[in-house]
């Protein structure tokens, strides 16, 4: 019924987030999405970006992937839908009200083998001993990707936690925002990591996509 009443009107339901403010998921046009204040967070314009990206990343598909910020967790039913993933997905959010949403209104965990970790995404890049053949990373705020996330540290830390020729996809701004970062990141030969840079992805977002060396 909900569905089927969305084609009408949408019908929201509000959700408190300690990092993002007020959260909304909506049943519009016969799906549900997760938006922030001004940002969509899951299933809408940003599952078309990260699936873009996802077709031109060719990872292993039976090692291991690490999700680096969950949000409702579109990504998810892409890599074991569409890309026919099939190995473990570890997936770390931060933000617990997050991790409610997508268990409880878009029924994340049916896509098992699947680990959801209420963490700092720099904490548990530095600290854990896991390896991985796909990284993704799509750690906004609202519409900003915190600084720390464009860090050297940050980077040296997760070009350490891929498999060898392991894949990296980086969402890594909208609208041409942090384009310094970027460009420092891209120049950074240290990180033994070949990076493609894809801009105005879904007419809006800048992807980074990775291969360790």
């Amino acid at each position: 019924m909900k569905r089927s009443l969305s084609y009408l009107w949408p019908l929201t339901k509000n959700y408190e987030s300690h990092f993002s403010g007020m959260l909304e998921v909506t049943w519009i046009n016969g799906r549900k999405v997760l938006d922030s204040a001004n940002a969509n967070y899951s299933y809408g314009a940003l599952q078309e970006v990260m699936d873009r990206g996802l077709a031109q990343t060719s990872a292993d598909r039976a090692a291991p992937v690490l999700v680096l910020g969950l949000g409702g967790g579109s990504v998810i039913p892409l890599l074991r839908k569409k890309y026919n993933y099939y190995g473990k997905i570890t997936a770390v959010e931060i933000d617990p009200a997050i991790i409610e949403i997508a268990i409880n209104e878009f029924g994340i965990e049916a896509h098992q083998p699947l680990e959801l970790i209420c963490a700092d995404a720099e904490i548990y890049v530095s600290s854990t001993p896991e390896k991985f053949g796909l990284i993704i990373i799509d750690l906004f705020l609202d519409l900003e990707v915190p600084d720390q996330f464009f860090s050297e540290n940050f980077w040296k830390d997760l070009a350490g936690l891929l498999q060898p020729s392991g894949k990296i996809l980086f969402n890594a701004g909208v609208n041409s925002a942090h384009e310094v970062q970027i460009s420092n990141l891209l120049k950074n030969d240290k990180l033994k990591i070949d990076f493609r840079k894809k801009e105005e992805v879904y007419g809006s977002n800048t992807l980074l996509l990775g291969t360790k060396l």
